[in-house]
């Protein structure tokens, strides 16, 4: 087990997940996001199925900053709920996760 997480965040737009990405890494909340163009999201919000087409953020950082992405997003974001789901990074090259840490110092 890591300190090291990536969290996961859809946008609506590119403009947005763009807006997104280069505030976490220039503040280092994250040390990379990648972003995944044009997925597909079938969700049930205010009582109705909906479908929408979405970027998907992949975004690497710590433990530690978490909050603070979490806090980012919720800023950054123009939906109501944005995603923001946190997941540990069980083991991985330990030069990567390095990398990781240091970047966001």
């Amino acid at each position: 087990m890591t300190d090291k997480r990536i969290v996961l965040s859809t946008a609506g737009s590119a403009d947005e997940a763009h807006k997104i990405a280069h505030h976490l890494v220039e503040h280092r909340l994250a040390a990379c996001v990648n972003l995944i163009p044009r997925i597909e999201s079938i969700y049930r919000w205010q009582g109705r199925i909906e479908s929408s087409e979405e970027w998907l953020l992949l975004i690497k950082t710590t433990g530690e900053k978490f909050p603070e992405v979490r806090d980012a997003i919720l800023q950054l974001h123009s939906y109501e709920v944005p995603e923001c789901i946190s997941i540990s990074i069980e083991d991985g090259s330990a030069d990567y996760l390095d990398w990781i840490g240091e970047s966001v110092k």
